[in-house]
């Protein structure tokens, strides 16, 4: 298979594109850089990493119907077709010894290119080819392809004449080089350069020059906390959140290096080879001029001021510009090869780029440095004028869907087709937030600049751009500028929803929300040809006036057909206006434009999903009792309020585990009364057809704190609502659980529903009187079945909730035979049972389980044809049992989640993630905070009630942020900005803002040019802004938008009332509203001045909003894997999960969040397996790249430390794993505060480390070792001995803990004694005497890491090899029993629970 760079169109193009001088991107070439000596080197994995990773799971299985019936033997077999084995070639640079590299046969020549440039011995060489026996090799050729290469084979590399593009990728290149260790790019979010500073903490790498410390060594090291991180500190420092790097100490080795001005160069010289001219001044103060020629570089004589192109004398050509430099300076030559040694010694995740920019809200001031490269890159190719250089812009519409065609038949084409989706698209969001900036900026003119600056539309390197603004109110009857606000999101989720589906001839546009500056804009790819035609007749399908004209294509309802059934849309008709009634499968509002390129386009996906009846007040519609008794409906700002989509799936599977019970009701009473007739037994024919059920995606997943536990696959798949009182049914009757997984398919487009975690709804549910109450031929359901709609009652486990329901295997039986549409031999009563179910629950057929929702209901202006009222009716049924089960069921069920630990919300980011995972929309947080308010166990949720409210008044303030900066000129901003931070955060109660100069203001008024960004008038209001106000809004806007009553009108009433911190405020603001501050001590309590001057503000950055695509193969082996895992086959599923990552790292490139996870696990597994170094090794990189692609101080990140700290320990060096643990410690108190249950564990980890211990006892322990290093015996003996009297009393005298804690007790008296003898002889004979050191005693390091890996969820029981084998069999014993779903044969005993039996990741 000739496979070239991802879809070689794109990558092509990336590699030509020619003033930007870019290579191929490192991401893609990354592999040969990372060579890992073991083959599960470096890892990957998606669990709930990122808020979008939770939507894609089960889309991906609905988008490849070809491939989901394989087994996973089938899999792990195409992979290993495609995992051809490496060979080692030589290579031959000139002037170098020759020297192996290790390659693979599916690599491309590019790769080995990218290897040689980021080597410390060739990295100066950009412009060469390689030769094999004289042949020069295609760039883009895969290595088997080419005749003649193999083992031992020797490979030239020949320089190649410059053209003027490679001396300008040359040049490019060395600026990179001098500036890789430079922090610069990384603090001003360009170039995809992140922060991490874990090197810091563990002297470099860890894996091969850590140094082993010994246990006993113990006593030499300073284990010492910062005072700031001791726990009752009130202090909450900043500046350590950027530790200082010595790394980054500046290497100088030239002054300047810049453009001539003397280019370009004439035509004569021209003619001489001359491309360029270069001006440089050396660290010697020496200045010279450089002609870039097609054979190299060398010194010419121009001056500043006289144009002279002769070589000067001595003269040197060399090929490459740094060989030149290094014979003109020596001090260029020292300090390169030192920087070059430094770059190369740095690990390779700290320098790759990531994938999207990630910012960071903090920064310390870094000198503005002249760059030419810099300069050149805001002034040709990455301002207005991108689009006027031919043959520099990408078609990116035709790039997003070509890769979308690539084949997909096997495992090979399907992640080169990912891979390739992936790198167009991280290209694109990076070229479209840009775009945003340039437009927002006023970098750009719009394509109508006649028009209000609100209502202007610009098109920019192929992109289109738009405001997030009413234009000719268009939103009217929908809430104005509110819900065009809110559409671009509404539009990005449907589009990542259709993306996800991936169904073939399908296609949406390329779509990127940035807010910037207090402005929302919409980026998008063009459809080619829509702007030469009116919008009018471009549109064939849907309407373009919400409803009022709407038309149809046979060509769109075919294709959204396919989406219909994943998607959970149902195909219903309208009228148009001339009263016709017209067939859509979506809503009205989406539009389907057939391109001048023959594709079908779909755009405006804004309501994909049903609407949100608890914010949407309709006149003459009454919500479930449910909902009314939570206040709803509300008013809401906007119209367009949706549910979202991860609700509507767990509300599907709720109905469809209650559809079961029905069934399985109803059966048993047949069954009853054909025995009391003694009538023939009911025949259920078994069938291999399918039953038609939805396609489910965990609506959740466990926290990263759990990554093993995410999918099950032995587990059924949800909790099963409580059957009717035990008194109606026999108990004795035994069931068997059939997991959904062995359901098959029910047609092209739908996979088997996955199996769910928490919040697939726990609680289980009972039917509304109007459902349950169904008569059938023998009488009705019991009445006691009949609670209010969507209301959930008693939890109850997977298993037991499953088995405690007689009939449900005969119920799916049922359905399945049902579903075969035969229906010989089937009782008729039986057939009524289903239908009975069926209309109980409101499917949409009458004959099998199908739930979709009608989108256009409650549309303002779509009408219905009379035939479907009573399907609307229904429709609106669901919406409100669905709106019902959002807060009765969704809700509840997160509240327990984080009261048993089982979510970890640390700070607002995650907590966000928490309620999207189930479903819940932010706009709910008021209720969450009530509903905590009201739960019995409130004081266990004292730290989820502080992140809602610290959530809830960030994103206030963010609002009313958003309007604020509308009306500020660019030359004020850092004045508003830092005035606004006064009066939300400085208690200091009249913040005076600081306007500009007046004499620039009036300057600046005479000559104000006109084409002003949007909405910036000479507007000096914000500077009238005070805290009282301020607040007094923050508080109105929680009232109106979420809801709540906030009982605060200043930052210290917030902070007093609801125990916030004012440093987690900041991060919040500053992270939501893109602001990123100086990084220094601000006295945000003081009374007396502003905390914030205009100097702190350092720059405003752009929040985007994008399309994660997935590596949906990668997923499966990571799921694959992870069951394993928890079935206790450990070394399978370690092979399964390092599968996983090798798939991942081939669509990703080697840094992404699911690639993280996927090492976190690894790093768990080896370090359960016993291999503690590869454990080390795996997660140091997950903490990398945690570092790097969540930011340094996401509460992942903070996770992934701690695990670090633990392999540290468990490898011998103590020092690091403490200074670790600090670390966290110092994140979590700045993120979430002193009073959050990680804490305790982070404490009893910090407190093992130092010493070893338990519970109580241990805690007082780690205090009194903290005042003993501070010299505090009084202290310390204080806390020591409430620590003996816990073990003594617990574990009586002679346990060794307690002895242990005597000891210390003496050890401590004897410590207070000597020194107080040594202050009295000070005090007697001056200052002579020496104070003695203090002397640590050091616990056995196996019995602290037994305690580590007891209170880190790890725990070991010793079994004979004999137990394993009974233990397997068992395991299988089950397995089997599962898959054929027989009732025959119970379990004899209770579950066998797998967590106690072998050391299984929690």
């Amino acid at each position: 298979m000739d496979r070239r760079h991802p879809g070689d169109s794109t990558d092509r193009k990336t590699a030509d594109r020619g003033e930007e001088g870019e290579t191929l991107d490192s991401r893609d070439t990354v592999k040969e850089l990372l060579k890992d000596p073991c083959d599960c080197g470096y890892s990957a994995d998606t669990t709930v990493m990122n808020g979008d990773g939770l939507h894609v799971q089960t889309e991906e299985a609905e988008s490849k119907p070809e491939e989901s019936g394989d087994t996973e033997q089938g899999e792990e077999q195409e992979v290993i077709v495609i995992q051809d084995t490496g060979f080692t070639v030589k290579i031959q640079a000139p002037g170098t010894e020759p020297f192996d590299l290790q390659v693979s046969p599916q690599e491309m020549v590019q790769e080995i290119h990218q290897v040689l440039m980021d080597r410390e011995d060739t990295c100066h060489r950009t412009c060469f080819s390689l030769q094999l026996d004289g042949n020069v090799l295609d760039n883009f050729a895969e290595l088997k392809s080419i005749d003649g290469l193999q083992e031992g084979s020797l490979l030239k590399v020949v320089e190649e004449p410059y053209t003027v593009r490679e001396a300008r990728i040359h040049v490019r290149h060395i600026r990179d080089l001098l500036k890789s260790l430079d922090p610069s790019d990384a603090y001003n979010g360009v170039d995809c350069n992140s922060l991490s500073f874990l090197s810091v903490f563990t002297d470099g790498d860890l894996g091969e020059s850590g140094k082993r410390k010994k246990g006993s060594e113990l006593e030499q090291i300073d284990c010492t906390p910062p005072e700031h991180i001791l726990p009752g500190s009130k202090d909450r420092p900043i500046v350590p959140l950027q530790p200082h790097n010595r790394d980054w100490k500046p290497m100088q080795c030239l002054k300047v290096l810049n453009m001539s001005g003397w280019n370009p160069p004439p035509g004569n010289r021209k003619m001489h080879g001359d491309l360029m001219y270069l001006y440089l001044v050396t660290v010697e103060e020496r200045h010279v001029s450089i002609t870039a020629s097609t054979r190299g570089f060398y010194l010419n004589q121009s001056t500043t001021y006289t144009f002279n192109p002769k070589p000067a004398s001595p003269s040197f050509l060399t090929h490459s510009l740094v060989e030149l430099l290094s014979q003109i300076s020596p001090a260029f030559k020292k300090n390169f090869t030192a920087l070059q040694r430094k770059r190369v010694q740095r690990h390779p995740f700290e320098r790759i780029a990531t994938p999207f920019q990630v910012y960071s809200w903090t920064a310390p001031q870094v000198d503005h440095a002249m760059d030419c490269v810099r300069a050149e890159d805001a002034y040709t190719s990455r301002l207005g004028y991108e689009e006027h250089i031919p043959g520099q812009t990408r078609d990116w519409n035709e790039e997003l869907q070509t890769t979308r065609e690539l084949a997909r038949k096997n495992l090979p084409e399907r992640l080169l087709r990912e891979r390739a989706i992936f790198k167009v698209h991280s290209d694109f969001a990076a070229a479209a937030t840009r775009g945003a900036m340039a437009v927002i900026d006023g970098n750009v003119m719009a394509i109508n600049p006649g028009e209000d600056t609100r209502m202007q539309m610009f098109i920019w390197n192929n992109i289109f751009f738009s405001l997030g603004f009413d234009v000719r109110d268009h939103y009217r009857e929908l809430g104005g500028d509110a819900a065009a606000h809110a559409a671009p999101t509404n539009d990005l989720n449907g589009v990542r929803a259709y993306g996800a589906v991936d169904v073939e001839g399908l296609y949406t546009l390329g779509t990127v929300v940035v807010d910037y500056r207090g402005y929302r804009v919409t980026a998008q790819s063009i459809i080619p040809g829509i702007l030469e035609r009116e919008q009018e007749q471009s549109v064939v399908y849907g309407s373009i006036d919400f409803g009022k004209t709407v038309v149809s294509h046979a060509r769109y309802l075919e294709l959204l057909e396919k989406t219909s059934r994943p998607l959970k849309v149902q195909r219903h008709a309208v009228l148009s206006e001339k009263d016709q009634p017209v067939v859509l499968c979506s809503s009205v509002e989406c539009k389907g434009i057939m391109g001048n390129d023959g594709r079908h386009y779909i755009l405006d996906l804004l309501r994909t999903f049903p609407p949100d009846l608890n914010f949407l007040t309709v006149e003459g519609e009454e919500l479930s009792p449910e909902s009314q008794r939570h206040g709803f409906p509300r008013p809401h700002r906007h119209r367009l309020a949706c549910l979202r989509q991860e609700l509507i799936e767990a509300f599907v599977e709720h109905r469809y585990l209650l559809f079961m019970k029905m069934a399985a009701l109803q059966l048993m009473q047949h069954k009853a009364s054909k025995e009391n007739r003694a009538g023939p037994e009911l025949a259920l024919p078994e069938s291999s057809a399918a039953l038609t059920v939805p396609a489910t995606k965990p609506a959740s997943t466990t926290t990263e704190s759990k990554p093993a536990s995410t999918t099950t696959e032995s587990k059924p798949a949800a909790t099963v609502p409580e059957s009717a009182p035990d008194s109606t049914v026999q108990e004795s009757s035994p069931v068997s659980t059939v997991p959904d997984s062995t359901v098959p398919e029910s047609g092209p487009d739908s996979a088997p529903p996955e199996v769910s975690s928490p919040a697939a709804p726990e609680s289980a549910a009972r039917d509304d009187a109007a459902t349950v109450n169904l008569a059938t031929t023998n009488g009705s359901l019991p009445p006691t079945a009949a609670t209010e709609n969507g209301e959930c009652v008693s939890p109850l486990e997977g298993k037991e909730a499953e088995e405690s329901i007689p009939g449900l295997a005969q119920a799916k039986e049922l359905a399945l035979s049902l579903a075969a549409g035969d229906g010989s031999g089937i009782d008729p009563r039986s057939r009524e049972v289903v239908l009975n179910a069926c209309r109980a629950v409101g499917s949409i057929s009458l004959t099998s389980f199908d739930i979709r929702f009608n989108p256009d209901i409650f549309s303002p202006g779509v009408r219905f044809p009379d035939d479907s009222a009573e399907e609307i009716l229904k429709q609106k049924q669901l919406l409100r049992d669905s709106a019902a089960f959002l807060v009765s069921c969704q809700i509840p069920s997160l509240v327990k989640d984080c009261l048993d630990h089982s979510a970890l919300p640390m700070d607002g980011a995650t907590l966000t993630e928490a309620l999207h995972q189930r479903g819940i929309n932010v706009r709910y947080l008021g209720n969450v905070l009530e509903f905590i308010d009201k739960t019995p166990a409130r004081a266990q949720l004292d730290h989820l009630y502080k992140i809602g409210i610290s959530e809830l008044i960030t994103r206030c303030a963010k609002h009313i942020f958003k309007t604020y900066l509308q009306g500020v000129e660019l030359s004020a901003l850092s004045a508003a900005v830092s005035h606004f931070l006064n009066c939300f955060l400085s208690s200091f109660a009249d913040a005076v803002a600081h306007l500009p100069a007046d004499e620039l203001l009036s300057r600046k008024r005479n000559r104000r040019r006109r084409n002003r960004v949007p909405g910036g008038g000479d507007n000096t209001a914000w500077a009238s802004l005070t805290p009282g106000e301020l607040w007094k809004n923050i508080s109105s806007e929680a009232h109106n938008y979420y809801h709540y009553s906030l009982k605060c009108e200043s930052v210290d009433q917030a902070v007093e009332r609801y125990a916030l911190q004012k440093i987690t405020l900041l991060r919040e603001i500053s992270i939501k509203a893109g602001i990123q501050i100086l990084i220094k001590e601000y006295n945000m309590d003081s009374r007396h001045k502003p905390a914030f001057t205009e100097e702190d503000i350092l720059n405003i950055f752009p929040v985007v909003k994008h399309v994660n695509p997935k590596a949906s193969d990668a997923f499966h082996f990571f799921q694959s894997g992870q069951a394993k895992v928890q079935q206790g086959f450990l070394k399978e599923g370690c092979e399964l999960i390092s599968e996983a990552l090798n798939l991942f790292n081939n669509v990703y490139g080697a840094m992404h969040v699911e690639i993280c996870a996927c090492l976190r696990l690894l790093a768990r597994l080896n370090y359960i397996m016993g291999d503690h170094q590869e454990a080390l090794s795996n997660q140091q990189k997950a903490v990398l790249m945690s570092e790097r692609v969540l930011g340094i101080e996401h509460p992942n990140t903070i996770q992934e430390y701690m695990n670090l700290a633990l392999y540290c320990f468990a490898n011998g060096q103590l020092s690091t794993a403490l200074r670790l643990l600090y670390r966290s410690r110092y994140l979590m108190l700045l993120v979430c505060g002193e009073d959050h249950p990680e804490m305790a564990l982070l404490d009893s980890n910090i407190g093992l480390v130092l010493h070893g211990g338990d519970g109580v006892a241990l805690s007082h322990h780690l205090v009194a070792r903290v005042y003993e290093s501070k010299a505090e015996f009084r202290s310390a003996l204080q806390h020591e001995k409430e620590g003996y009297t816990i073990y003594k009393n617990q574990v009586g005298e002679g346990h060794e803990k307690t002895k242990e804690s005597s000891e210390y007790l003496k050890h401590l008296t004897q410590q207070a004694v000597a020194l107080q003898r040594t202050m009295n002889e000070i005090y007697k004979n001056g200052s002579n005497a020496s104070i003695m050191p203090l002397k640590f005693t050091a616990p056995s390091m196996a019995s602290v890491l037994e305690q580590l890996n007891i209170i880190n969820g790890i725990i070991f029981i010793p079994l004979s090899q004999k137990d394993l084998e009974t233990l397997k069999a068992e395991v299988q014993r089950r397995q089997q029993l599962q898959e054929f779903g027989r009732s025959d044969e119970q379990p004899d005993n209770s579950p066998l629970e797998l967590d106690d039996k072998l050391p299984v990741d929690d």
